[in-house]
């Protein structure tokens, strides 16, 4: 695991991610102070829900793939990949541990999110409350099952096409599946296009991970078959999503 400690401590160094651990900590308790929540008290809770996820998906898109863009275009600009693999280091086993350094600063965000969210935002309803663990529980585990394959396609097309490409391009797929794909759902509901009605079969449906309004209008924990049936989905789409960054990342320039 010496690629893994090496751009872990790179990471680290940078301290970048400091910013975005103090942003995820401090910003769902600032942001409602600043807010039209101040007005009335039963709107700081909600706020502050929006306030962390939306900080979490934020450092996580932005920060996030960028890092594992950057990691990934050193990796084969600077000789490093070339380096580990003269000593034994598969192409395979660099792209996991690059992926795993990137991954271990998401995850804890993740954790400190869910866990402001169960503490700091817990409803006062007692039925609601038993399920607040549940649902915090699921938005973690949806959140990250959907972010932890894109950290690696970003690193894989960075590798082959440059930090910006790969930046770029995994940024934007992430914001079709949670935006753009609702926009087309919506248009063709209003006029029926076979055509986009395929591309929309085979878009990724990251929507239906982000559980942020279900905690903001207290819906309840998802159903356990429906939930089920996400992790299942996205863990179809992390299959795929492994074998495209597979299949281009490069350990060397020269590949």
């Amino acid at each position: 695991m010496r690629l893994f400690r090496l751009t872990f401590a790179t990471i680290l160094q940078r301290k970048a991610w400091a910013i975005c651990a103090f942003a995820v900590t401090a910003l769902p308790f600032a942001l409602p102070m600043i807010s039209s929540a101040t007005e009335k008290p039963l709107l700081m809770q909600p706020a502050r829900i929006l306030a962390a996820w939306g900080t979490l998906w934020t450092s996580t898109l932005l920060w996030g793939l960028f890092t594992a863009a950057r990691e990934g275009e050193t990796n084969a600009k600077t000789g490093v990949g070339e380096y580990f693999q003269t000593t034994g280091v598969s192409a395979t086993r660099q792209l996991f541990e690059i992926w795993l350094a990137v991954f271990s600063f998401v995850a804890p965000l993740t954790i400190i999110t869910a866990l402001i969210c169960q503490f700091a935002a817990t409803p006062t309803d007692p039925v609601e409350r038993s399920m607040w663990w549940v649902l915090n529980g699921q938005y973690a585990a949806l959140f990250l099952l959907v972010t932890a394959p894109l950290l690696a396609l970003a690193t894989a097309l960075a590798s082959r096409f440059g930090g910006i490409t790969g930046f770029a391009v995994t940024l934007l797929i992430t914001l079709y599946g949670l935006y753009g794909v609702g926009y087309l759902d919506n248009m063709l509901k209003i006029e029926e296009n076979p055509i986009l009605q395929g591309f929309l079969l085979f878009s990724p449906q990251y929507r239906f991970a982000d559980l942020t309004q279900r905690l903001y209008f207290k819906s309840g924990a998802l159903p356990t078959a429906a939930f089920w049936t996400m992790i299942v989905y996205f863990t179809g789409i992390l299959a795929v999503y492994a074998g495209l960054s597979r299949l281009c990342f490069r350990t060397k320039i020269s590949a």
